[in-house]
């Protein structure tokens, strides 16, 4: 067997191999917690910042005006508006790698209060810098009227990648929530704090899109162990081929 046949055999492998991983990993809406990034000119204390964004068709919300916007694309409303509002303290989520925002204001929602925020057009992900994280945080996204898919504390914070010591080591970190498909996009996002504790965010960045995000594809190279195995199979047939034309040397002799 030519290696050219035994790269293409490979190939088709990997490739069965990544469709069947991407397709049980599918779900209504996912999501990542990571440390995010500094802000777009390099600001360190204004919180953390989407990696997406610079990401084409991402718009970012700071509060640093000292409001959460009634016009325009997300229009943010409080239920009851009680003890709920846009501030800056020392509560206002960390940045990156743990550094005070002292230079941003931020989002505070209080047990018994939710915000909504009604998009003009349809997205496929959401990101905010999240911290102090607390119990009882709640996020719901809707298409309409109708309920797509809820988090909570508990369901999306596995580990929080950064613990400020300005909070006393609780955690911070920015979340991420994105579309896997066509039918889980959403024009409507809920943010309720329920029991004690608050709920703090920042830098609330938004995609617009009517698909699957595909900001957190794997690139189109394969993972380092793929890539040795697929080279170990190479060498197998390779060692193969060369054992056979010994043989048959020795044979003709």
């Amino acid at each position: 067997m030519s290696f050219k046949k035994i790269a293409c055999i490979a190939a088709l492998s990997l490739s069965a191999i990544s469709s069947f991983i991407y397709a049980g990993s599918a779900q209504a809406i996912s999501f990542q917690i990571t440390t995010g990034i500094t802000g777009p000119n390099g600001e360190t204390n204004q919180g953390a910042f989407s990696e997406f964004t610079k990401l084409p068709a991402t718009r970012t919300v700071n509060f640093n005006d000292g409001q959460a916007p009634t016009t325009g694309f997300a229009k943010y409303s409080f239920e009851t508006g009680q003890n709920s509002s846009v501030r800056l303290d020392q509560w206002a989520p960390a940045g990156a790698n743990g550094e005070v925002n002292n230079n941003g204001q931020y989002l505070a929602v209080f047990s018994g209060d939710q915000v909504t925020i009604n998009l003009q057009s349809s997205l496929n992900y959401f990101g905010i810098n999240w911290g102090a994280i607390s119990s009882g945080n709640v996020f719901s996204f809707y298409n309409g009227n109708t309920l797509i898919k809820s988090f909570t504390t508990t369901d999306v914070n596995p580990v929080a990648p950064v613990k400020a010591s300005q909070h006393g080591g609780e955690g911070n970190g920015y979340l991420h929530f994105y579309s896997d498909s066509s039918s889980d996009i959403f024009n409507k996002i809920v943010i309720t704090q329920t029991g004690g504790g608050g709920f703090e965010s920042d830098n609330h960045s938004f995609h617009l899109g009517t698909d699957r995000f595909t900001g957190f594809d794997p690139k189109a190279v394969p993972e380092p162990s793929i890539t040795l195995g697929m080279l170990a199979v190479g060498g197998m047939f390779l060692r193969k081929r060369k054992n056979e034309k010994l043989q048959s040397v020795s044979q003709s002799h």
